[in-house]
Parts: C-alpha cells; structure tokens; sequence
C-alpha cells in the first residue's frame, strides 16, 4: 500500500465556453460536481473562491490532448488556464491527461437518459469529475500526485 496524501482537490474540465469544476472527498476516494463556471467574466477568480470553500490542497486541470497525446488549440488553452491559475491561487496546479473525459461525460450522460442539448449545462462538470477520477486513481496506484506541478507565471512544459 503506498502513502497517499488526503486532502480535497479541485478537478477542472477548461472548454471554449464553460469550465467545470469538481471535488474529491477528503479521503480522496470520490470525485464529485461542484458547478459550471462560464469562461465570461473571471472564471479564476471565481475556482480561487470555490478552492477556499472547499479548502482544497490541490488544483488538476485536464489537459485535451489528442489520441496520439500530441497538442491541440485546445491544449494551448488549457495550458493557458493552468498558469492564470498556479499565478492566483497559494496551491499547487498540476495538468493531467484527460483524453477522452469529455467524450466519458457525454457517454455517462446518453446512458442516464439526458440529451446532448439537456446535458450541455452539466457535461463540463461531469468531465470534470472523470478526469478528477482518473487522478485520484492514479495517484492511489502509483503513490505519486498525477501529472506535472505548473509553475506560475511560466508557460507549463509542452510535454507536460
């Protein structure tokens, strides 16, 4: 059984339009939604606000690479955010892969009985949650935080 750190951390899903945002349990166990930020306004100030309400340890924003793990306009984004992010918020930032997580969401979602239109207000959020999964698993296998730590104010490694 290797050590795993307990604490709340914060699972972000970054879209053109919508960012959304989930939680682990204390135990690090379960990831849940938290809500749907619009990217309109100031959408880190309101995840720094959500961080300190939730008093999370920890920040994992997916990254959207391709099948082949190469970038896309979409990684340049989320890599984007990422740094907005590690430079506003006193926790680490990590990137994680999140191939796929948003197209689990959709799956989840047709499987519950919700319509792509219906689900458009919650899939970030439950993108979120899948990805926020996935690092959780991940670091409960190997004993190491998933993904690599973001350094503000400088653009996240490229192979990150």
């Amino acid at each position: 059984m290797t050590d795993f750190r307990r604490g709340i951390r914060l699972g972000i899903d970054v879209g053109r339009a919508r960012v959304g945002v989930a939680r682990s349990d204390p135990d690090g166990v379960l990831a849940v939604p938290v809500e749907t930020v619009p990217r309109k306004g100031e959408p880190v100030r309101r995840i720094a606000a959500l961080a300190a309400e939730y008093e999370a340890f920890e920040v994992l924003v997916g990254l959207p690479l391709n099948l082949r793990g190469e970038d896309t306009p979409s990684t340049t984004d989320a890599r984007a955010f990422a740094t907005a992010l590690a430079t506003a918020l006193p926790m680490p930032v990590r990137l994680v892969d999140e191939r796929l997580s948003t197209v689990s969401a959709h799956g989840a979602l047709r499987e519950a009985g919700r319509s792509q239109r219906e689900s458009r207000s919650i899939v970030d959020q439950v993108a979120a949650v899948v990805l926020l999964q996935q690092a959780l698993d991940v670091e409960r296998q190997s004993g190491a935080p998933a993904g690599p730590a973001v350094t503000p104010g400088q653009e996240p490694d490229r192979h990150a």
